[in-house]
């Protein structure tokens, strides 16, 4: 409990600042400037996109992007009568492949981020550089892959309503007190939890919620499946998958031990992939190896509906199911090409260190 409940309550609370920030307007905001910026081309507004997902889940994490973000842009897109399944398939797959940035990016990374070593700084900048390849190479198969949905032009929207200034600059100071908070001691669950109040409080107070609301935001249900998986897989061997895992970081172990984990993520899921996998590392590893593993378990996903639980979500906010056909046609594209980059980019930078 002293290990999962910290993860859990940022869990909860950055859930909660993200629904906030829905309410107070940002992703209304942000498709209004999406349609203006992209002036009716098609291919202007899946690169703004990118920007929007990539961002969205960096910051505010992958539930956000899939939840808050996906709708809009699907709006978007029709209120500009262009094709909206490039930009939601965009939407899709970065809150897989963005969510390796930070450790707040996706609850995969929280889960490892103590047993990695590294401070909040560290652990961003070691994942910078695979993060930018694996974007640029999705944004690069996606431009091919949805060629004829990205021909012609749409209407031109003009600016929308102006910016929630309270909101942006709440969660602008939340994603540096990130980086700040260990410089004091104290866990991201904090900073989030402080944001969350601060947002809450004014919204409580005109209205805009109801406490219930937030409580719901919070997702317990959630927090009670991770908490349930933490206890099962505490139960399992550690040398069940020891055995078969590296204990090196060359490039050829990176691959290995990034490949194991996409592929039990897309068996098994990767929230318990991801425990799993970082118990069987034992109690020290080498900080290369727990990021070898996130990549494996965050680009891995993108393959298959049922390898992330944002994946499943993404299903349910939109109007139409997707095809799985192309879902699974995109991820075999975008998948093997962009977990073996992102780990080679992760080795040439831990080169450097």
């Amino acid at each position: 409990m002293r290990e999962v409940l910290p993860t859990l309550g940022f869990l909860a609370a950055i859930l909660v600042v993200a629904h906030l920030a829905g309410v107070y307007g940002v992703f209304t905001w942000l498709g209004a400037r999406l349609a203006a910026a992209c002036h009716g081309s098609p291919r202007r507004l899946l690169v703004l996109t990118f920007a929007a997902a990539a961002g969205t889940t960096a910051v505010l994490s992958l539930d956000a992007t899939v939840v808050l973000l996906t709708p809009v842009v699907y709006a978007t897109a029709e209120r500009l009568r262009l094709a909206p399944r490039p930009h939601v398939y965009a939407c899709a797959h970065l809150a897989n492949s963005a969510s390796t940035l930070l450790p707040v990016s996706n609850l995969t990374n929280l889960l490892a981020f103590s047993a990695s070593g590294l401070s909040f700084a560290a652990f961003a900048q070691l994942m910078a550089l695979p993060w930018l390849v694996t974007i640029a190479i999705e944004l690069g198969v996606f431009v091919r892959f949805f060629a004829r949905d990205l021909t012609g032009s749409g209407v031109n929207e003009a600016d929308g309503p102006p910016a929630p200034v309270f909101a942006l600059v709440v969660v602008a100071l939340t994603l540096a007190g990130f980086g700040l908070a260990e410089l004091a001691h104290a866990q991201p669950v904090w900073v989030a939890a402080a944001s969350a109040v601060v947002l809450a409080g004014p919204a409580l107070a005109r209205r805009l919620v109801r406490v219930s609301d937030l409580v719901r935001a919070a997702n317990p249900v959630l927090c009670l499946v991770v908490f349930v998986l933490a206890t099962l897989v505490d139960l399992v061997p550690e040398n069940l998958l020891g055995a078969v895992l590296p204990d090196a970081t060359s490039l050829p172990a990176l691959l290995l031990t990034a490949l194991i984990a996409a592929v039990l993520a897309n068996v098994v899921n990767n929230l318990p992939a991801t425990l799993l996998l970082v118990a069987a590392l034992g109690p020290h590893p080498a900080a290369g190896l727990v990021l070898a593993v996130l990549l494996g378990v965050n680009l891995g996903p993108n393959a298959t509906y049922h390898g992330s639980l944002a994946t499943l979500l993404w299903r349910r906010t939109l109007p139409e199911r997707p095809a799985s056909r192309d879902f699974f046609r995109l991820g075999m594209l975008t998948a093997p090409a962009t977990l073996v980059a992102s780990v080679v980019a992760l080795w040439a930078v831990l080169q450097l260190r």
